[in-house]
């Protein structure tokens, strides 16, 4: 009776295997995603020439001043302008050339946000528009918590 029950565990462990097994196989490869691979938000359009990286904002609070940081790709042959509207903030317009890809918030230029209508943590309901196309998106608002983003302050 003992050798059956041994022999009934060791065909339920190879049964659990081989399911595991075939399950991943039936799994989509999510490498293959595109995906933000940080805090900030990526913003795809029905172009994929142009989109934006990793978009989020650092500010100290509510109604202050927020630092834009991300990146605006444009991989088409045309110069465009990037326009990032978010609730209650002035919208910001950014020039993008032809394959470029322009950097925000770093190498000691702000692009500045203002005013920032929510507290740190949230998120903005924001917009961000080129060559004809629109894409609504949410916008994460960061403090100085976390290191790394200490030095990105306005």
């Amino acid at each position: 009776m003992a050798r059956s029950a041994r022999t009934a565990r060791t065909a339920l462990a190879a049964g659990v295997a081989v399911g595991a097994l075939t399950l991943g196989a039936c799994a989509p490869i999510t490498t293959e995603l595109p995906y933000a691979p940080s805090d900030g938000t990526r913003v795809d359009f029905d172009d994929p020439q142009v989109r934006g990286l990793n978009l989020l904002v650092i500010a100290t609070e509510e109604g202050g001043d927020g630092n834009l940081l991300g990146a605006l790709a444009n991989n088409s042959g045309e110069d465009v302008e990037f326009t990032l509207t978010a609730s209650g903030a002035a919208p910001v317009t950014v020039a993008v050339p032809a394959e470029e890809t322009v950097y925000l918030g770093t190498d000691g230029e702000e692009t500045l946000l203002s005013p920032v209508a929510t507290i740190p943590g949230g998120n903005l309901e924001a917009t961000l528009e080129v060559a004809g196309q629109s894409e609504p998106f949410y916008l994460p608002v960061f403090d100085g918590t976390l290191p790394e983003y200490a030095d990105y302050l306005p």
